[in-house]
């Protein structure tokens, strides 16, 4: 894969850890808790209200650790996947560096699963805990179709849930592991992201930013399955483009071990035949 001078789609995905401070501050404002005995307390309060074992933190008290963007030239090819701030990844320059890229190479579509429920919600917030300015983004004065914050604005953000759910019409049970592996994808294997915050308090940075890289490269896939479904993409040049990034990935790994991890979890996909 040739760089591209530009991309016109910026794929990525977010993790985050709690903000500890945050929460004994706003939840437990009189118990004087530290940082990590108010994560902890909130996250079993989340699992006893839930009932469903998950403790996952509403995005008002997160911060971004990862993020992970890779680049989509118009002719739907990877040309490169890169996480943000590394090795320091820290939250306030990793938002700063993402949206001022997306201004750089500008304002090309942003593609996401679920980002409209959380990763843009997060980082918008974000933006707004560091006082950092986002007129192109939140341009209000623009008539309202236009405004890149629409919804239905698809050439500013293609939220892939909310193609493959007709906006939310259908619940979409399995998410992007479900679509993955549909297509033949790994989808999630050793991490997933109820996983992240203890990963964080055991030192593994790194480690979430290559689940982060994952989960990118399952959207990718996705991404280009979607661009069949559209009329976009012939099923011949989809299937071209996905034997390119499986080679690329290959001579990457050299560089990016987890990368080797993903082709080991590959799995195969074939067109259906008429018997």
């Amino acid at each position: 894969m040739d760089p591209q001078p530009k991309p016109e789609y910026l794929i990525f995905d977010t993790e985050a850890i709690a903000d500890g401070d945050l929460i004994a501050k706003i939840r437990y404002p009189k118990e004087k808790l530290d940082a990590n005995s108010a994560i902890a307390r909130y996250r079993s309060e989340l699992v006893a209200e839930r009932g469903d074992g998950k403790d996952f933190i509403p995005h008002t008290f997160m911060l971004p650790i990862s993020v992970a963007i890779g680049k989509v030239d118009a002719q739907f090819r990877l040309t490169d996947l890169t996480v943000l701030d590394a090795p320091a990844f820290r939250p306030h320059v990793i938002t700063r560096k993402f949206w001022q890229g997306w201004s750089h190479y500008n304002r090309p579509t942003l593609v996401t699963f679920n980002g409209r429920g959380y990763d843009i919600p997060l980082l918008e917030l974000a933006a707004f805990r560091y006082g950092y300015s986002l007129p192109y983004w939140f341009n209000y004065d623009d008539k309202s179709f236009e405004q890149a914050r629409n919804r239905f604005n698809l050439q500013s953000h293609l939220d892939l849930y909310d193609l493959i759910s007709n906006f939310g019409a259908v619940r979409m049970t399995g998410g992007l592991n479900l679509l993955a592996n549909l297509i033949g994808k790994p989808g999630k294997t050793e991490v997933d992201g109820s996983k992240v915050q203890d990963m964080y308090l055991d030192g593994k940075v790194q480690e979430i930013n290559d689940y982060c890289r994952c989960d990118v490269l399952d959207t990718y896939f996705v991404f280009l399955r979607s661009r069949v479904l559209i009329g976009k993409l012939k099923l011949e040049e989809e299937q071209e483009l996905v034997e390119e990034a499986h080679g690329w990935l290959e001579k990457q790994s050299e560089n990016i071990p987890v990368y080797a991890h993903y082709l080991s979890n590959w799995g195969s996909w074939t067109a259906p035949e008429d018997v």
